[in-house]
This record gives C-alpha cells, sequence and structure tokens, in this order.
C-alpha cells in the first residue's frame, strides 16, 4: 500500500519526522521505479515502523510490532504458508471467533475476504512492517523443512523404482541426451530439484553444493557464509538431478568430461532470484554447485553494509571526484560486488553515463549499461573496456582487475576522465599496492589515479536474543596480542560508541543465544572494512616502491581501522562477537 505523496509529504512534515530540506532532496531521486517513501526508509531518513504507523494513524487502523513475537503453530497455519508470502499477510491473535490479522496492505480486501470464508471467523485488519512480516513467515520453516523431507523420501523411491538411471564412470559417456532429458522432465526429479531450490531460498542461502559420493549425494547449502549439511539423497538420483539442471540453465545434457557455466531465473510475487550454475566433473560424476543472486532486493546503502565513521567520509569523500580509481579488495565472496553496486546506486543520477563489464553480471541496475564478460568467444574485460571507454561513460565499474591488460587499461581511463570502480583479489587495503605493481603498473601511476581502496570481510551478525559479558584480565590481554586495544578504544570514544571513562574491564561484548528463529544464534550477515585513502605521503611511499606494510602504518597513523580494529568495535556494539571477527581475520 502506498500513500499518496502530497498526504506523505504533509504527515511527515507535521508530525517532525523530517525537515523541509531532507523531504526535497529525497524528491529529486524519485524515479519510476523507486517512490518517495521508498527512498526515505532506503536513506534511513525515516525508519519502516513509522511508516507504517503513519499509515495505520491515516486509515484508522492500530499498528502491530510482531518482529520478537512467537506466533502459535495452530494460529500461524489458519492462513497457508503460500497466501501468507504471496499477501504479507500473517495471522496471530485469535480471541473467540474473532481473528487478528497483520498486513502491509489492509485494502487488499479479497484477500482478507478469502480468509474470511475459509476460516469461518471475523479477521480484524492490523497494520504492520515489512520486518514484522519477515520474521513471522520464517515460523513456517519448521514445518515446511518435514514437508520436505517427506517428498525426497518419496519422490527418491519413484525415481529408484520408475528410472533406473546409467551410472556414468568418471570421463565417461553414459546416457543419450535423449535419455537425459526424458530423465530430467520426469516429475519426480522436477520435484525434487524445486524443492532443493525452494528450501535454499527460504533457508536464505547464498549456494548450494550437490555433491556425489560413492553411495549418497549430499546437497549443501551456505547460510551466512557457512556450508551446512541440508539433505542426503540417494545416488541413485544423482544423475537425473544433475541432468534437471543443465536443462533449466541450457547446458549440454551428454557433456560429462568439461566443466560447464549456466545460469536460470526463478520469479514469483516475492521474489525474483538468479541461479548462477557450475557444473564440475569429480571422480564419482558431476558436481554442481548454484549462486542464488536476489535481483529485486532492497538497495543497501554503505551504512547498513558497516561502514562508519572517517572510513565513511573517505568513500564519499573518493566518489564525489569526477576522476580516479576507488578498488574494493577481499577474498571471494567478502561482499566486494556488493559495496560497488551500493557505490553505483549512490551515483547512479540521470546526469551521468554509467558502464560495467562483469563476469557474471550479478544484480540488474536500472539506467546502468551492463556488459557480460564472454571469454569463449574471446570478449574478455580488456576488449570490453576498450569498447566501454569509447561509449562516452562518465563512470566505469570493471568487475575484476584479474591481469596486466586490463589493470593498464582501467589506469589509463581513470586518467582521461573517468571515474573507474573495481575489485582485486588481495588480503588487505595496503595489499592492492604490490599487486598492481605485479601487474607491471608504473608506481607513479598508481599514486595518481587511486583514490581509496577498501579492504574487507564479511561476518555473521548476532540474532536478537544475545548475551552480553566481560571480558577477563587474561581474556583482555589475548586480545591485546591480536590488536591495538588502545587505539580502538580512543576511536570508540571519538565516534561516541563508548562513555569516555570507560574501559576494557567495564565494556560488554555478547555471545550469541540460540534460537528457534537462529539454531546457532547468528543471522545475516555484515561487513567489516578498512579504508585506506591514498594521501600525498602514502603517495610518495608508492613511487618510493614501500612495502605494503610500511604503507599500512602509514596509513593507520593517519587514522585508518584495519578490518581486525573496525570488528573488534562491531563486537562492542554487540553486532558481531570477537570469536567471528578473529575467524574472518585470522590468516
Amino acid at each position: 500500500m502506498k500513500l499518496e505523496t502530497k498526504r506523505l509529504k504533509s504527515f511527515l512534515l507535521d508530525a517532525g519526522l523530517i525537515d523541509e530540506k531532507t523531504l526535497a532532496g529525497a524528491e529529486k531521486k524519485v524515479t519510476k521505479g523507486k517512490d518517495l517513501s521508498d527512498i526515505l526508509v532506503t536513506e534511513g531518513k525515516i525508519s519502516e515502523d513509522d511508516l507504517a504507523r503513519m499509515q495505520g494513524y491515516i486509515l484508522g487502523l492500530p499498528f502491530v510490532n510482531l518482529e520478537n513475537e512467537k506466533i502459535p503453530e495452530d494460529i500461524l497455519r489458519i492462513i497457508p504458508e503460500p497466501i501468507a508470502r504471496t499477501h504479507n499477510i500473517i495471522a496471530y491473535k485469535k480471541t473467540g471467533n474473532n481473528l487478528e490479522v497483520a498486513m502491509l496492505d489492509p485494502q487488499d480486501l479479497e484477500t482478507i475476504e478469502f480468509i474470511k470464508k475459509t476460516s469461518n471467523l471475523k479477521i480484524l485488519s492490523r497494520l504492520t512492517s515489512k520486518k514484522s512480516i519477515k520474521n513471522a513467515l520464517s515460523q513456517y520453516r519448521r514445518s515446511l523443512e518435514a514437508e520436505f523431507g517427506d517428498i525426497i523420501k518419496k519422490d527418491s523411491k519413484d525415481v529408484i523404482l520408475s528410472t533406473p538411471i546409467t551410472a556414468v564412470p568418471a570421463g565417461g559417456e553414459g546416457d543419450t541426451p535423449e535419455d537425459l532429458e526424458k530423465t530430467a522432465q520426469e516429475l519426480p526429479i522436477v520435484r525434487i530439484v524445486d524443492t532443493l531450490l525452494q528450501h535454499a531460498i527460504v533457508e536464505r542461502a547464498s549456494d548450494i553444493h550437490i555433491e556425489p559420493l560413492e553411495k549418497e549425494v549430499i546437497v549443501r547449502y551456505r547460510i551466512d557464509g557457512i556450508l551446512r549439511d541440508a539433505m542426503v539423497l540417494p545416488k541413485q538420483v544423482a544423475m537425473g538431478i544433475i541432468a534437471r539442471i543443465k536443462v533449466l540453465s541450457s547446458l549440454k545434457l551428454d557433456e560429462h568430461r568439461l566443466p560447464q557455466d549456466g545460469r536460470f531465473k526463478i520469479e514469483s510475487n516475492e521474489y525474483k532470484i538468479s541461479f548462477r550454475v557450475s557444473i564440475l566433473p569429480v571422480s564419482e560424476g558431476e558436481k554442481a554447485v548454484m549462486r542464488l543472486l536476489i535481483e529485486n532486493s532492497k538497495s543497501f546503502t554503505l551504512e547498513t553494509l558497516g561502514f562508519f565513521g572517517d572510513g565513511l567520509e573517505k568513500i564519499h569523500k573518493a566518489i564525489k571526484k569526477p576522476v580516479g580509481m576507488l578498488l574494493a579488495t577481499g577474498p571471494t565472496g567478502s561482499g566486494k560486488t556488493t559495496t560497488l553496486y551500493t557505490i553505483l546506486d549512490i551515483l547512479n543520477t540521470p546526469e551521468v553515463n554509467i558502464s560495467t563489464i562483469e563476469d557474471p553480471i550479478e544484480y540488474r541496475m536500472p539506467r546502468v549499461n551492463q556488459t557480460q564478460v564472454r571469454p569463449d568467444i574471446g570478449f574478455t574485460f580488456a576488449d570490453g573496456l576498450r569498447s566501454l571507454v569509447r561509449q562516452d561513460p562518465d563512470i566505469i565499474m570493471v568487475g575484476e582487475i584479474r591481469d596486466n591488460e586490463t589493470a593498464s587499461l582501467a589506469i589509463n581511463a581513470s586518467l582521461t576522465g573517468h571515474l573507474v570502480v573495481s575489485t582485486l583479489h588481495t588480503n588487505s587495503a595496503a595489499g592492492a599496492l604490490p599487486r598492481l605493481l605485479d601487474m607491471k603498473v608504473e608506481p607513479f601511476l598508481i599514486a595518481s589515479t587511486v583514490n581509496v581502496i577498501i579492504g574487507q570481510r564479511l561476518v555473521r551478525r548476532l540474532w536478537k536474543s544475545k548475551k552480553p559479558y566481560k571480558l577477563t584480565k587474561s581474556g583482555i590481554e589475548e586480545l591485546r596480542k591480536e590488536v591495538d586495544l588502545d587505539r580502538v578504544l580512543e576511536a570508540m570514544k571519538k565516534n561516541n560508541i563508548v562513555k569516555k571513562e570507560a574501559d576494557w574491564a567495564t565494556i560488554d561484548f555478547y555471545k550469541p543465544e540460540p534460537a528457534a528463529e537462529s539454531l546457532d544464534g547468528y543471522h545475516d550477515r555484515i561487513g567489516i572494512h578498512e579504508v585506506l585513502e591514498v594521501t600525498e605521503s602514502i603517495k610518495q611511499m608508492i613511487i618510493s616502491n614501500a612495502t605494503s606494510d610500511a604503507i599500512e602504518k602509514r596509513a593507520k597513523e593517519e587514522g585508518m581501522m584495519t578490518m581486525l580494529e573496525d570488528g573488534i568495535i562491531k563486537a562492542v556494539q554487540g553486532i558481531t562477537t570477537i570469536e567471528e571477527i578473529l575467524r574472518v581475520t585470522t590468516e
């Protein structure tokens, strides 16, 4: 449900939730796909709860917050899970013949009437927020998992009885394409694969691994950066599952000896997800890994990614410059691409032309010209970059600088009047500089083009239930061996994260507490970062071929917080734990 813009502005100003200057700035960013309320929530100018409460006030409906509510299963299931997900409506309280339902659009009278008829209850509508709906929907998960298990067992038996599949020896040929396609289209195999995909979406998995072993097939999901066993399937279904995934991805069914890469998409009223598929021959057959990419996810902000303080200011300063380079560094899966997309989203205004060259295109962005690398036909990053500079771009994103040629072209593009953003695989921000030197880029060119280098990792966030504790004296000394605690404490006092009189003996840290919605006490991930600004002194060090350690030391003297230090601050804020920080930063 969307409020009329004129009415929304009037209520925001009358309620004192926002001032006229901020409102005018947000109005300039209104596009076809984003209205004023979307922009205000995305930029953190107003919370979803405040917006929902205001809608409720205007419509004369009570607002209910279900973010921390555990809904009894018998009440939750009055509304079937598909209806709840499709229409964002949750049954949460029943009193006599009255059923209270929380929803995002109380004007969806058709759904209310349907629930009234099927439940034979009087429906009392309440307004709620997206976070509340999300929390309530996650409570369908447990019974959903049990349901999936039953489907897998039944359909696996059907496959074994009705479709004996020829085992393929390593490097062998196996069944004909016609046999494999027939198997891939059979109902039990289709249901098993659909179930695996649906389960992964519900579990918020970022990757699905389907791994054939000697006597069984293991399915694992990567959730919040950690691989976890999800299901064990009979070996007999392995070929059928791989064939089904190949059909969905338009890959060659009869190719079992070479790796293949493909892509397919699943769309519903609730989500639009692309699956990036990689098939690899292994000793027991073929392994499939699918990366889940949510295409219509809400835009991030640098703040929600975990940037704050001086680091955040340095990034904003760098992206306001019309020329130069900004680099995001870190290992695979550390969120580099998400950081670049977030920066592009900030820069994406009608006044500029943004072009990208990527492998693969992970998220579709409106008004951005995105080009896919195709090495199989000889279209590389370097080829794409040569073409992009002839497309009159203001801003160029290069998915990754992998070789000397791409590095040289990216540097030249930034020298000739473009802002270039890209990624490098290095362990730290300072490590990007010797990496560029290894690619035969002249030191004086690095010094004159690179504005800022971001180093990052992803850590798991603590769930709502968490237990505070204080470090012992020995614990403080152990932590002091890993990080300069005096420096971290000074930074926290500067940013008002702790009181001026605080010391490490009085500061709270937190431990995860398992809950029904989060069995390990963690949910989702956030970045820890270091932002290295290439100042005049660091430019001189680059030109004189200083080591990455010397450059990092100098950057710290100029105020840079390292990833480990940033992580300790987030641990004090209750966002994550010390153990999680050390897990991702200890090499």
